[in-house]
């Protein structure tokens, strides 16, 4: 197969995806290439990703249990570690029981595959993330948005179903950084006998999470948490249900052990309240100054910050002008993000200083 021409008319309409190298842990100062960066592009949102106790609950675990763990969850690789982690994950948000995932994307996957002979249609936000449309793919109905956070428009089209339904949505929007309406989408669910499901990858360990009696719950682990995995949350039945018929879950090798054990850890951290009151006060400089000086960063009280370009390559253009200035931002495009709405996505994390902030704003004035 020839991909020449794919890849030639990918490059040509400013869509071409490279990765960089990054020499250095991940934090909020990066290496690339020799070049020191200031990062505004992980979504190591408490900086907890080169946390030096974490570290050290890290190594712990390597001690203990090694490096790999050596099989899925229902043969061998099931650790104790694992077992406890579960367990702290259910307690903290509240929940019966929770499963680990290898990822977040496997985790929606999972979800689907389970319920693939439970339902008979699946509405979803128009903005949700890439595996929860590729899990409603995955079981062979119809993927149906409704329009971005728009509760008329999902109660016009739960009208028109018939049978037992999902309705799926980001609960905090991973390029736009605004939130899902919990409370109303529930009470459509209750009002259609449905389940609500909700993928809280970046919302988790930021906000407080808000999961309905008998609704679905997933979060991740490799972003506030900076550890790495992911987790759904249940009542007793379900995950159970999900044990006997997720295939991403029966049939991936679990995570290490040794990353549950640092996770634990970082769950100390994420209780203690310290890295989430740095990066709300970060938040909050970040859109005071931003709109100070006049530049339309999009709503959000996130740790994301969208910029929107509306174009690929001046969104390119930008970037680039920044990363020669140190900073570290990524330009998003289409198909991402819808064409027409190309932006700068910029993160902030706990450990970032308000002259970090204050410098990555004006470079960004100066840019446009």
């Amino acid at each position: 197969m020839d991909f020449s021409k794919t890849l030639a008319n990918i490059k040509q309409n400013n869509l071409y995806r490279s990765r960089k190298v990054v020499d250095s842990a991940q934090d909020t100062k990066i290496t690339i290439d020799g070049i020191p960066l200031v990062n505004f592009c992980s979504n190591d949102y408490l900086s907890l990703a080169n946390h030096p106790d974490i570290k050290q609950a890290f190594k712990q675990g390597v001690d203990e249990y090694g490096v790999g763990s050596g099989a899925s969850h229902l043969v061998s690789g099931h650790s104790r570690a694992h077992h406890e982690l579960e367990y702290a994950l259910a307690e903290f948000i509240g929940q019966e029981r929770t499963l680990l995932f290898s990822t977040g994307y496997s985790a929606n996957l999972g979800i689907f595959s389970a319920l693939k002979d439970e339902l008979d249609w699946v509405l979803q936000d128009k903005l949700n993330h890439a595996s929860l449309i590729d899990g409603n793919q995955l079981i062979g109905l119809p993927v149906q948005r409704y329009l971005h956070n728009d509760i008329t428009s999902l109660e016009k089209k739960v009208g028109k179903q018939s049978g037992q339904g999902m309705i799926v949505t980001d609960t905090v929007f991973s390029m736009d950084g605004d939130q899902a309406k919990i409370d109303d989408l529930q009470k459509i669910a209750n009002n259609s006998d449905a389940i609500l499901m909700q993928d809280d990858a970046h919302g988790f360990g930021v906000f407080e999470p808000n999961i309905p009696k008998n609704s679905i719950y997933m979060a991740t682990l490799g972003k506030a948490a900076g550890t790495m995995g992911a987790f759904v949350a249940g009542n007793e039945d379900f995950i159970e249900f999900l044990i006997q018929k997720s295939r991403p879950y029966i049939y991936t090798t679990a995570i290490a052990p040794a990353i549950c054990v640092a996770t634990l850890k970082s769950l100390d951290l994420i209780k203690q309240g310290e890295q989430k009151t740095k990066l709300l006060a970060n938040i909050d400089f970040f859109r005071n100054f931003s709109q100070a000086i006049g530049l339309p960063i999009s709503p959000s009280n996130s740790a994301i910050q969208p910029l929107i370009i509306g174009d690929s390559e001046k969104a390119l253009k930008i970037s680039q002008k920044l990363f020669d200035q140190g900073f570290y931002v990524s330009a998003i495009r289409s198909p991402t993000v819808p064409k027409g709405t190309e932006r700068l996505r910029i993160t902030l994390s706990a450990n970032h200083t308000q002259n970090q902030i204050e410098q990555l704003l004006v470079q960004i004035k100066n840019a446009l």
